[in-house]
Order: structure tokens, then C-alpha cells, then sequence
């Protein structure tokens, strides 16, 4: 008998968005490694595209290494300006377990991930969330702080190594933080102004850090290809700090300074009890579980496959 299929999803952000025939070599290599690309969300002024791949842990972490090749022959950061925070080519590469897969298994992943771009590619490594080794390095922001910019004189100083790789940044593709952790809801909000002081405003307001809602993580960000500035959030607990409570929040805090939210998008895949979540709160219909929903029952019973084919 063959080893049973440990499912896992993982999530690699690279540092492009605005060249298409980039980004599609990229998803390409990724699906040469067989596993599922469910999706892949590019966006131009973030300079930024997120890809969903899902499968076997084994194979995902295979294509996690082919996105990486990929993105360090690619992408030139010393040419790269775009609105949202990074330091390497390939960024950030988390790996989230599915069903009934463990968190430690993901965190193996990372590990072994991890040694192999450090190895194989020349990059510094930072573990960053369940992977982390130190506790500061949870945190992605406090990995990612000072950008590809100061990323060399953060390293010379000698006082926070990469995990893996060398003490200096690769020239072109800088470093990139590989981690463990649960499904989140990558959610922005588009503001009906093009005041950035009131997006960083609203985030301030919202994010859980600065006193808003637990698990959320914001920044306001520049959309100059739109003229108008969004609210860039990541819903760590997306089960507590729900879709509807943290868009009512933005709203209410933009609300104060005349501007409304004018759209909102959901970055990459969101989970099935995030949208749940969300509907028990606005209909008010607290008993509701994702159970009773039509696809998630069928899918259950193992007739998805024959119905929604």
C-alpha cells in the first residue's frame, strides 16, 4: 500500500503583478510539480500575486521550491516598486494544513523548505509564525521589517541571522520568510478617497495591534493605477474577527472622515466557515453551520464530484 496523502495547502506571495507572461511562467512551474493551482491574484499597484497551491505536502513543497527557482530567475527587486512591504522575489511561502493534517507537519515542511532555499538558491531564510524559532519572529512583520532596502545593513549587523542561507541578501532576489500557519482571509477594503492618511488612518483604527479587533492585521496602502487608497487586511481568526464585524468597523471608522468604502476584494481562497461566520452575523441566524450549506453537504455525503462537475 502507498503512503497515504497528507492534503496541505500553501500560499507563496512574489514580488510581481504587473507582467502577465511572468506570472504565468511561474504558475506553470508550480503545476509541473502536480499539484492543484486553485488560483493565483495579481495586483499591479501591490507590484504583488498571491498563488493557492493544494496537495500532497510532499508535492506541494516540491512546487513551493519551483515557484522559488522560478521567482529568483525572474524578478529583480533592485527594479521593483510597488505599494505593499516585501524583501525577496519569492516574499513570503506559508504552508496551511488541511483536514485533519497537523500543524506540525507544516511546520516540517517549512523546515525542510527552509534548508533548501538557503542551500540551493543562496537566499536568507527566516522562519516566521508556528515555524519560527524565536518568538519575535511569529510575527511577519517584525521578519519583514526594513524591506529589500535594508536588508543588507539589517544582516551586517549581525544580531538577527537567517535560519538558513547566507548572512547577506541574495543581489537580486533578497530573502524570504517561510512559515507555518492557519487558513487566514487576506481581505482589502477600497476607500472612496485618495487620501492616504485616511486609509492609514482607518487601519490604525482596526488593526488588533492598536487597540481594534483582535487577529486583524491592516495597513492603508496607495492605489495609484485607481486614484483611491484601500485598507489591506489580514484576518488571522477570520471565525472571531469576522468578515461582516471587520467591514463594519471600516466602515464606521471611515465614516468619520466623510469617505465611504466604495468595494472590497478577497485575495486568494477563503475559507468555507470564514464565509459562514460572516453570514450568522448579518442574517442574524446564529445557529447556522456550514452544515447546512447545499455544496458543503453534498461534498460530504461524496457526491460533489458527480454534482458539481
Amino acid at each position: 500500500m502507498g503512503r497515504a496523502v497528507v492534503l496541505v495547502e500553501c500560499v507563496p506571495n512574489v514580488s510581481e503583478g504587473r507582467r502577465p507572461e511572468v506570472l504565468a511562467a511561474i504558475r506553470e512551474r508550480a503545476q509541473q510539480s502536480g499539484v492543484r493551482v486553485l488560483g493565483l491574484s495579481a495586483d499591479p499597484d501591490h507590484h504583488r500575486a498571491v498563488l493557492t497551491l493544494v496537495g500532497d505536502g510532499d508535492r506541494v513543497l516540491e512546487a513551493a521550491f519551483a515557484v522559488a527557482v522560478a521567482a529568483v530567475e525572474l524578478i529583480d527587486l533592485r527594479n521593483h516598486q510597488g505599494v505593499h512591504p516585501r524583501f525577496g522575489a519569492v516574499d513570503v511561502i506559508p504552508f496551511v494544513p488541511l483536514g485533519t493534517t497537523p500543524m506540525d507537519y507544516c511546520v516540517d515542511l517549512a523546515r525542510r523548505l527552509g534548508a533548501r532555499l538557503g542551500q540551493e538558491l543562496g537566499l536568507p531564510v527566516f522562519l516566521y509564525e508556528a515555524a519560527a524559532t524565536r518568538p519575535e519572529r511569529r510575527n511577519l512583520a517584525y521578519v519583514r521589517r526594513g524591506e529589500f532596502e535594508g536588508l543588507a545593513a539589517r544582516l551586517a549587523r549581525g544580531d538577527d541571522p537567517p535560519d538558513f542561507g547566507p548572512a547577506v541578501p541574495h543581489p537580486s532576489a533578497g530573502a524570504v520568510a517561510v512559515g507555518a500557519r492557519p487558513p487566514l482571509v487576506a481581505f482589502n477594503a477600497v476607500l472612496g478617497t485618495s487620501d492616504l492618511r485616511v486609509a492609514r488612518a482607518v487601519a490604525r483604527a482596526v488593526r488588533g495591534r492598536d487597540g481594534g479587533l483582535s487577529g486583524v492585521k491592516a495597513l492603508g496602502l496607495p492605489l495609484p493605477s485607481r486614484g483611491t487608497v484601500q485598507v489591506s487586511m489580514n484576518l488571522v481568526d477570520p471565525e472571531r474577527a469576522t468578515l461582516w464585524r471587520v467591514l463594519e468597523m471600516v466602515r464606521r471608522e471611515a465614516a468619520r472622515y466623510g469617505v465611504p468604502v466604495t468595494a472590497t476584494e478577497v485575495v486568494g481562497m477563503i475559507p468555507l466557515g470564514a464565509l459562514v461566520a460572516a453570514a450568522r452575523e448579518f442574517l442574524q441566524a446564529h445557529e447556522l453551520e456550514p452544515s447546512a450549506v447545499l455544496e458543503h453537504a453534498l461534498w460530504e455525503a461524496g457526491e460533489g464530484d458527480s454534482a458539481f462537475r
